[in-house]
């Protein structure tokens, strides 16, 4: 559904996404993982029209997106910080705006969760807590149903009970009505059992992207003895390693042969598979560390 062949976005002197290639499916639930400055926001706002790429092409089913009255109703971006375009607008009448905007806004939807968020609909937006304005962004979100949502940090200030109703409710409508969902966060154990698929930018590039589960079976944890720890990894690209006495850890990331379990079995060593965030943490500071 979405293409992006060569994109490359300069602020001025500043690169901040560098020749991006990628293809994005019609239906999936996408991480999409950085740390701060990585080019995310960046990225997102490219897909939803809110900027030009300075170079390269987008395309969303063939068709430009920057500007395009039939591709940019199709897509909703969701993100923390509204003030700009919220301004004193009630809750009810924002919600009704956005029911204008979204040709397949589902009403029934959007009550049900104003009930489940406990969301007040005559406040202001102004004078809602952090936490009410990212449940008023994620219903309009959900209730959207947007062939393609995108959520940039979008329930920053919701606590933990409050993400956790929203992970449901957006996992269950996705089950229900499949689409594409980008999704920028930092909280990246509570997602990852939902992300088909991750994409982990680094300095404007494309660090890493396929589904979760080809790039956990990439990494690998080695847990045993230092000295066959040693000769196990030597010539592997070693993303973290610590030792604590004769005992030692190594994670790395490539994938492993069925001979290479074998081997690692038979030297009486431990595999198991790194969560997302850590795989995603030990890669960017391994990526950080040899630029």
């Amino acid at each position: 559904m979405i293409n992006l062949e060569n994109i490359n976005l300069n602020y001025k002197d500043t690169k901040a996404l560098e020749n991006i290639n990628i293809e994005l499916p019609e239906h999936g639930i996408c991480g999409l993982l950085g740390r701060n400055g990585a080019g995310k926001t960046s990225l997102l706002s490219l897909i939803s029209g809110y900027r030009q790429q300075t170079s390269g092409n987008l395309t969303v089913n063939g068709q430009q997106v920057y500007e395009n009255p039939d591709i940019l109703p199709r897509i909703a971006y969701i993100y923390d910080n509204q003030k700009d375009t919220e301004g004193e607008y009630k809750v009810k009448d924002l919600l009704r705006i956005t029911e204008v905007l979204r040709p397949n806004w589902d009403s029934a939807l959007a009550n049900r969760l104003v009930k489940l968020f406990g969301v007040k609909l005559k406040k202001t937006m102004s004078s809602l807590s952090h936490g009410q304005k990212a449940a008023v962004h994620v219903i309009i979100g959900l209730a959207g149903q947007t062939p393609i949502t995108l959520y940039d940090e979008a329930y920053l200030g919701m606590d933990a009970a409050m993400r956790k109703l929203f992970i449901n409710e957006l996992l269950e409508d996705y089950m229900q009505r499949p689409k594409l969902i980008l999704f920028s966060t930092h909280y990246i154990n509570e997602m990852e059992n939902i992300f088909s698929e991750a994409l982990i930018l680094h300095e404007g590039r494309v660090l890493a992207y396929d589904s979760c589960d080809a790039l956990r079976e990439k990494g690998a944890v080695i847990t045993g003895n230092v000295d066959a720890v040693d000769r196990f990894t030597e010539g592997k690209k070693i993303l973290s390693e610590r030792a604590l006495g004769n005992q030692k850890e190594a994670v790395f990331f490539c994938e492993l042969t069925e001979s290479e379990r074998q081997s690692a079995k038979k030297a009486g060593l431990t595999i198991s598979q790194p969560s997302l965030q850590d795989l995603f943490i030990y890669l960017t500071e391994k990526e950080g560390e040899e630029r």
